[in-house]
């Protein structure tokens, strides 16, 4: 999979912009604040149909300007798919070969991509809510069914947290249907969470040990509200579920919250048995996030056949040589890749392909300095 071009229209600070891209490495190179990191983000917008960096997507309108709209054609092995998003005051609208798309899950995976910024280096460190948002960005790329049991899920959770919110007499029965819709589409979504982290755990663990010459373990646990295995069917996970939901009811109506199910779970990492959150240095972190990171490519190409884009928002500068190397190894001549940086001297003399270079400054695009 490859993206062969972008257009943009009234996009952050890029009022008209059209690109070309060659199948390898694209570098964004110049200063700060200038707009590299805006065009990365317009590629997610397209592929995702939202931004990694906000959620009001009215930032990414223009100043001034009544819409935003982000095209591009997507290669897909012999086809190709022309993409577009347009983004107004009233609302988004997608578009598949021009046709619009009334539900999100039949647009996302269209253009798979993987974004790696110097905040992914904090998927270890950081919030379970990282790790949750983490899972359910990949997966939903690969797995249409699973953003759509995700979309239900999360629907039913704001109508039942809002209904124990209120003063009133509690209607049980009312409760009990929130309850078996929450349960449906909440199974689902966990049994595909645990066996996706099982599959991931394959790929970052290959990556891992080669990092650490072989010396550590990876391992990864998708960590449950919910006692469950992955031997265990719908089912009886939803079975499961539905108890613990009638067990905790008095203490759920006490704190007016739903306090189990995927949206409260998490993600753990382990280095040969030990829990890298807690113990590990700040380098295991990084190379696990790193590791898990790059475990996605080959996960992908796995599941969908086809290798997704790579996109490196300014993240060489936050790894050492090492790490820089092992990135680059991993990703050449295999992924198109679309690199922000300042400085040319973590790529220089590290590569074997020829990068197509843009310099970049206050919104302007060259191909020379």
């Amino acid at each position: 999979m490859r993206l062969n071009n972008l257009f943009l229209q009234h996009f952050r600070n890029y009022e008209d912009l059209a690109l070309t891209f060659p199948k390898n490495l694209t570098i964004f190179l110049g200063e700060n604040a200038q707009g590299k990191t805006n065009i990365l983000e317009s590629i997610y917008v397209l592929a995702m149909t939202r931004s990694h960096r906000t959620n009001n997507e009215q930032e990414l309108i223009e100043w001034g300007a009544d819409f935003a709209s982000v095209k591009g054609e997507v290669q897909k092995n012999h086809s190709k798919v022309p993409l577009e998003l347009l983004l107004t005051k009233k609302g988004r609208k997608t578009r598949i070969n021009h046709i619009e798309q009334k539900r999100l899950s039949s647009y996302v995976g269209q253009l798979n991509v993987i974004l790696f910024a110097p905040e992914d280096l904090s998927l270890v460190k950081g919030s379970p809510s990282l790790r949750r948002k983490f899972l359910d960005m990949e997966i939903g790329q690969i797995d249409p069914i699973y953003l759509y049991d995700l979309v239900q899920y999360q629907n039913v959770l704001k109508q039942r947290n809002q209904y124990l919110k209120q003063q009133k007499k509690v209607d049980l029965l009312y409760l009990s249907v929130l309850n078996e819709q929450l349960v449906d589409f909440g199974s689902k979504v966990l049994l595909a969470r645990a066996k996706f982290v099982k599959r991931l755990e394959y790929w970052a663990n290959l990556l891992h040990q080669k990092i650490s010459h072989e010396k550590e373990n990876l391992t990864l646990r998708y960590v449950s509200t919910l006692d469950f295995t992955l031997a265990d069917s719908v089912d009886e996970i939803k079975e499961r579920f539905l108890n613990l939901l009638e067990k905790n009811q008095a203490r759920e109506l006490q704190r007016q919250t739903t306090l189990l199910g995927p949206h409260r779970d998490d993600l753990s990492f382990a280095i040969n048995e030990i829990d890298v959150q807690t113990y590990g240095s700040q380098g295991q972190q990084r190379t696990t996030a790193l590791s898990i990171k790059l475990a996605e490519i080959d996960l992908m190409q796995e599941e969908t056949g086809e290798y997704p884009i790579l996109l490196l928002d300014d993240v060489m500068s936050e790894l050492d040589d090492s790490r820089q190397l092992h990135l680059l190894e991993t990703i050449e001549g295999k992924v198109q890749t679309f690199l922000t940086t300042t400085t040319l001297d973590h790529v220089k003399n590290k590569m074997t392909v020829t990068p197509t270079i843009f310099y970049v400054e206050n919104g302007h695009l060259s191909t020379t300095k």
